[in-house]
């Protein structure tokens, strides 16, 4: 099994949507973008969201256990994905790439 580096790469806000639907919150978001966390496939990584793990570890295992090319080209680099959260409301974009 290899480790994965997952990166934050680009963090979205939809203002029009967080007003008309969600209830104030605090503190809804903690990731910075070029933030690195290192995983060995089946553990989140200390920091890292828990709804942004529950988006990206099925990948994330996959990718360590050596799955490549996932969706039949979808990635330049087969030994990648690039996830996102599933936060409607701010959505978080992650780069996971396998570190040989």
């Amino acid at each position: 099994m290899k480790n994965c580096k997952i990166t934050v790469m680009k963090k979205s806000c939809y203002p029009d949507l967080i007003e008309k639907y969600e209830n104030p919150i605090e503190n809804p978001c903690d990731m910075k973008e070029g933030q690195v966390f290192i995983t060995d496939g089946w553990k989140k990584p200390d920091g890292l969201c828990e709804s942004a793990w529950d988006s990206m570890s099925a990948f994330v295992m996959t990718l360590s256990y050596g799955g490549e090319d996932i969706y039949n080209g979808w990635m330049k680099n087969k030994k990648s994905a690039m996830i996102s959260c599933n936060d409607g409301f701010r959505p978080v974009s992650f780069l996971i790439e396998v570190i040989d």
